[in-house]
């Protein structure tokens, strides 16, 4: 049969799967990935020296413009400077969860070959909640930002691209209708998870480690399917938009 190329709708820089075969002298080939062509950074340096200047502030101040204000003093910019991120606080937001997302790669290594798709994305799923443990007494009303009109595009947006972080980082390889089933689920499992631990408060998050777990066993038995890019980001759209609504956020 002729090789022949299928690709999805891009979202962003996000793509589904690319129906072609590895090439045989590279065993390390990308099958599929925003990081296929490196992508231009995210943020300028100023905008990543306010921002993240800023963060240090949110323990204590949350995820507010009297943040940006302080994180525009502390990186040496004028308090106007703030008026870099036109979205307010939803920026700060934002770069969060960016680079959260981007720092996975770099966090968690897998050196050990016997460890299993299913554990590793488990484990950066793990590392990638445990990156809001000194704000997530803060996430509520960041998540109460994220859910108003303008905001909830891109913020589901981003939570797709962690998935897909995720499970590339994982060395997911599939290219059939189970690389949207995998995706949406596990968007749906993070985004219950992590509001799980803005109420946890045992030891070290044990519950949420065990939430966490729960949820990604139910997943492994859900065998619903997901045919399309459309289709993962509907599910995922809706399981976060239900879940901000379990919470009383009116959407």
């Amino acid at each position: 049969m002729a090789a022949s190329r299928t690709r999805c709708p891009r979202l962003s820089r996000l793509r589904g799967p690319t129906l072609t075969k590895p090439s045989i002298a590279s065993p390390f080939h990308r099958y599929y990935h925003s990081y296929e062509h490196d992508p231009e950074p995210p943020f300028t340096d100023t905008e990543d020296s306010i921002l993240s200047a800023a963060l240090n502030h949110v323990p204590s101040q949350g995820f507010t413009t009297l943040a940006l204000t302080h994180g525009a003093e502390d990186a040496g910019y004028l308090d106007v400077s703030t008026n870099l991120f036109p979205r307010g606080p939803f920026d700060l937001i934002n770069y969060h969860l960016v680079t959260q997302r981007l720092a996975l790669k770099d966090r968690i290594q897998f050196p050990d070959p016997s460890i299993g798709v299913g554990a590793k994305v488990r484990a950066l799923a793990l590392q990638r909640l445990k990156a809001n443990k000194e704000i997530i007494h803060r996430w509520p009303e960041a998540l109460a930002i994220m859910a108003l009109p303008s905001n909830i595009s891109p913020s589901i947006a981003e939570l797709a691209r962690l998935s897909d972080e995720i499970w590339f980082l994982a060395g997911d390889t599939s290219v059939d209708t189970s690389w949207y089933t995998k995706r949406a689920s596990l968007s749906a499992v993070y985004s219950s998870t992590e509001l799980f631990m803005t109420t946890d408060t045992s030891a070290n998050h044990g519950a949420t480690e065990f939430f966490l777990d729960r949820r990604l066993g139910e997943v492994q038995s859900m065998g619903k399917a997901v045919g399309s890019v459309g289709q993962w980001m509907g599910f995922t759209a809706a399981a976060t938009i239900n879940v901000l609504r379990s919470k009383g956020v009116r959407i």
